[in-house]
């Protein structure tokens, strides 16, 4: 496999790992064999901070990735939407190109390309920096404890004050916006009822699935929504389980996998006291109607990410934030019945600021998986990828 960097590989052979039952047996996972290109940065902005991204691989083979970019930190008033096209399985990529900027926070971007064609990429708005903090912070004036660079505290406010406080509230929700000509034009962005870092996916039964959280509305609730129209509109399909003892407000970022015939998996991330930090799972078996309670599968580490391979592999990869921080993988040769032992991708990481990996699958069979990452000597965080193959 080819990488314009460092040519030194590393093995990891992963051991068995029990896991639970997706759709009422049990079983052992396989061990899990793989080989992984030494990580490399690909993004081209080192001024901004790059956060969050998704990988996806068009039907003529086009890789895209789109995160959120234009910032100055984790947490700030500029996020936006970007992308970036590789026509050589990676090797290059293009100048990024912004796809949407709104007045307030645009955070974590997905995208999936439609089997008619289209490309989807979804976003959420945010004012989580909006904190009495940062009110605190835009009124000290130069020399005051605590008060910022006077370049940083007028860039902020600017920022902050394109729109007034009524209207910032009004820019919360989850978006989507619509491109039918590979990306060169876009539509207007408009609602997507729920959203997650890595957006919806193509059903084999043509519809259009998304599994994710009401943000800003009510009781945060956590389910699927559909769309049969190419993702022009959506509809809501049906509520995931709340486990006993949990509460929906600590279910995060969900991803789904269609294994065909109506079976899907869906990957949770969860901030309850049980299994905290952990990767939950939950399964249908009449294409999203009805869901299993999410259970664990014992991965610690989030949010996850599913590939299905196309030997009918389901692969997982998610970002791990305690020492060696990095991202890992695990492969499951059951449809999610079972889980092999974590395969790394990366471990050299300097700290938790890291992960939300994607994986695409090559057309040589190689996979390639694309994360954001802070590096040590790093004024900001970057995007990182590798490309790695199963045995």
């Amino acid at each position: 496999m080819p990488n314009s960097l460092s040519r030194r590989r590393f093995t990891q052979t992963a051991g068995v790992l029990c896991g639970l039952s997706v759709f009422g047996s049990s079983s052992r996972a396989s061990a899990a064999a793989a080989h992984v290109d030494t990580p490399r940065v690909i993004s081209k902005t080192p001024h901004y901070y790059c956060g969050w991204p998704t990988l996806t691989r068009r039907a003529n083979g086009e890789l895209l990735v789109v995160w959120s970019g234009g910032r100055q930190q984790h947490v700030c008033p500029f996020g936006r939407v970007d992308m970036m096209r590789s026509n050589d399985d990676g090797e290059t990529w293009s100048w990024p190109r912004t796809l949407l900027d709104g007045p307030i926070d645009d955070r974590d971007a997905g995208i999936v390309e439609t089997t008619q064609g289209s490309l989807l990429v979804t976003t959420f708005t945010s004012l989580a920096y909006d904190t009495p903090a940062f009110r605190a912070a835009l009124a000290k004036q130069d020399g005051e404890p605590g008060s910022w660079p006077q370049e940083k505290r007028e860039t902020w406010r600017a920022a902050h004050q394109r729109i007034n406080e009524a209207q910032r509230k009004a820019e919360l929700g989850e978006w989507m916006i619509r491109s039918t000509d590979g990306g060169v034009t876009w539509s207007a962005r408009y609602p997507s009822i729920v959203n997650s870092p890595h957006g919806p996916i193509q059903s084999d039964d043509g519809r259009l699935i998304y599994a994710g959280k009401r943000l800003w509305t009510g009781e945060r609730q956590v389910g699927v929504c559909q769309s049969s129209d190419d993702g022009q509109s959506w509809e809501w399909l049906s509520d995931i389980p709340i486990r006993e003892g949990d509460q929906s407000k600590n279910y995060h970022e969900l991803h789904a996998a269609d294994l065909g015939g109506g079976k899907l998996v869906v990957h949770i991330r969860n901030h309850s006291q049980r299994n905290h930090r952990e990767t939950l799972q939950c399964e249908s078996s009449d294409g999203g109607e009805t869901w299993t309670t999410p259970h664990s599968i014992g991965v610690w580490g989030l949010p996850s990410f599913l590939t299905v391979l196309r030997d009918g592999r389901l692969v997982m990869t998610y970002g791990y934030r305690r020492a060696p921080f990095g991202n890992q993988a695990r492969v499951s040769e059951d449809g999610g019945n079972s889980w092999s032992d974590p395969i790394t991708i990366s471990g050299d990481g300097l700290g938790g600021d890291l992960g939300y990996p994607s994986t695409v699958e090559l057309g040589d069979g190689s996979l390639l998986t694309v994360w954001y990452e802070h590096m040590k000597g790093s004024p900001n965080a970057v995007l990182r990828q590798a490309r790695w193959t199963l045995a």
